[in-house]
């Protein structure tokens, strides 16, 4: 399934995000470091085990990865400016739509996805409907990346599972629980404070990359 090295990258990513989420609240001058971390570390793993997947599919996939680190960096600094937030929300669109880009690469032309999408429909509205009110200014943009990343996992649910188990199931996880971790970050940024908000944004965040590397790495 996991060969040795995407065992031990894991457990050293748990140890990235770990600290990540330590400095977050009690080192924040390390933060600047650590938060950057975890995407570069997953750029590099990626590289490295990349040289078998063609020059487009490895462009469009590391640019997902570094519109990410971006987006990342960006939200670090959004207690300076609003202007960071959006920043960082445009940075993270991109990367959503470039890992639609490469899921739809591999579609699944015979797969329905109705009823897949009828359910995220129904969750991102209701998410919305709940935010919606303290949005303000805000209100477009947000919904138009929540369009944007209910159609990333869509696109993930539609690729071809003769890509093999694991690179199918990983990508779908993977693009649940960035769809998670965002709903998450909303909630807390525009509804109402979550307790450990920065943990549980940050863990499926961080999973949500770590998976959809995985199994775009595992595909045939």
């Amino acid at each position: 399934m996991l060969t040795k090295s995407y065992k031990n990258f894991t457990i050293l990513f748990c140890f990235i995000l770990l600290f990540e989420i330590l400095t977050a609240n009690y080192y924040t001058k390390w933060h600047y470091f650590a938060k950057p971390a975890l995407l570069i570390s997953l750029i590099l793993f990626y590289w490295y085990h990349c040289k078998s997947i063609s020059q487009k599919f490895k462009t469009i996939t590391l640019g997902a990865l570094v519109f990410s680190l971006l987006g990342d960096i960006l939200l670090m600094f959004v207690n300076e400016s609003p202007h960071f937030f959006t920043a960082g929300l445009a940075s993270f669109l991109l990367a959503h739509i470039l890992y639609i880009l490469v899921f739809l690469k591999v579609r699944d032309s015979n797969k329905k996805p109705w009823l897949f999408t009828g359910v995220l429909l129904v969750y991102g509205g209701c998410l919305f409907y709940i935010i919606k009110s303290n949005l303000g200014a805000m209100l477009l943009p947000v919904f138009f990346y929540m369009l944007v990343i209910l159609t990333m996992a869509t696109s993930a649910f539609l690729r071809q599972s003769s890509l093999g188990k694991v690179s199918y199931n990983f990508v779908l996880i993977g693009a649940i629980l960035f769809l998670i971790s965002d709903s998450l970050l909303a909630i807390n940024k525009f509804y109402t404070p979550l307790a450990y908000s920065n943990f549980s944004i940050m863990f499926t965040y961080a999973f949500a990359q770590l998976f959809i590397v995985f199994g775009l790495l595992k595909q045939r």
